[in-house]
């Protein structure tokens, strides 16, 4: 096998045509480049310089290997650069999975000073519900995910992951601005004949909306159900329905009204978790931008865990 140590040194006695000189410039002795020209003559079973009592001539292999070599070694430099780089956390990948009300007001900042401080690293932006992306987490698919937890649906996470608390969001209620509730702070249980909007069956806000409305004494007439709270509260302009959404869900829209729960305060805590193991150099750069940004996101009804 070909000893790039020795290949650099070729190139460099064919460049100047001296053993001396090469020595000089790589910072070796005469005598140590003269015993790896020797050592690569072996290596490919021919002699590539001529050597006279005061100079030496390259042979044609040695002219050719220098200048394919050079080509060569300019690679290996820049690999070399890129793997320094990326060691440092200024280049590589990094996956983040997401979930979408996150995607809308705490990623589009979040990537942009990534971009900004990292411009070699390659960032890639999976969207979905916590359930589907932890295991992805879990099996190195995802370097990171934002992901969230109830109080009425807590969640147990797996001891492989590092759970790094962002924000905590309160869950508001919203009713069409005409509704009686609009008026003053609502109870639950004034709630109990409406038609009510939930996210999909079987999500972590759907089960929220149960148990809360169970521990208020009725079931929830659930007549619409969508992931996308945007479409939630188009529905409930409508006045077709009223909703439970959480903070980073929540857009004041002509024809709303959202207030927090009398009496009964609860909120959806968002968190950003990776494996413990991972050791992609992106990862505390990412972590920080996401802790510095959601510090920036914080008021109303969105406060610091």
């Amino acid at each position: 096998m070909l000893n790039p140590v020795h290949l650099r040194t070729l190139v460099e006695v064919v460049k100047t045509g001296s053993f001396a000189e090469a020595a000089r410039r790589l910072g070796y002795t005469s005598s140590a480049v003269s015993q790896q020209i020797s050592a690569f003559e072996r290596a490919v079973g021919v002699t590539l310089f001529e050597r006279e009592a005061h100079s030496i001539r390259p042979a044609g292999a040695a002219l050719l290997i220098a200048e394919r070599g050079g080509e060569l070694l300019a690679a290996f430099d820049g690999f070399e650069h890129e793997v320094k780089a990326m060691v440092q956390g200024l280049r590589g990948r990094l996956r983040i999975g997401t979930f979408p009300t996150a995607s809308s007001r705490v990623m589009p900042k979040a990537l942009a000073r990534l971009q900004a401080d990292l411009p070699g690293a390659e960032i890639r932006l999976d969207e979905a519900e916590p359930d589907d992306v932890l295991p992805l987490v879990l099996t190195g698919e995802l370097d990171l995910a934002l992901v969230y937890a109830y109080d009425l649906v807590p969640r147990t996470w797996p001891e492989e992951l590092t759970v790094v608390p962002l924000l905590d969001e309160s869950l508001l209620v919203m009713v069409p601005a005409e509704h009686p509730a609009a008026k003053n702070n609502v109870k639950l249980e004034d709630l109990k004949d409406e038609h009510w909007i939930a996210s999909r069956d079987g999500t972590s806000g759907a089960i929220c909306l149960t148990r809360l409305c169970a521990a208020a004494g009725f079931a929830p007439k659930i007549a619409f159900r969508s992931n996308d709270y945007e479409v939630v509260q188009s529905l409930v302009a409508a006045g077709v329905g009223v909703a439970l959404v959480p903070a980073l869900g929540y857009r004041e829209l002509a024809g709303t009204h959202a207030m927090p729960l009398r009496h009964k305060p609860l909120r959806r805590h968002v968190h950003v978790v990776h494996r413990t193991a991972n050791t992609n150099p992106l990862l505390r750069d990412a972590v920080t931008a996401l802790r510095e940004v959601c510090q920036n996101t914080v008021g109303g009804y969105i406060n610091q865990p």
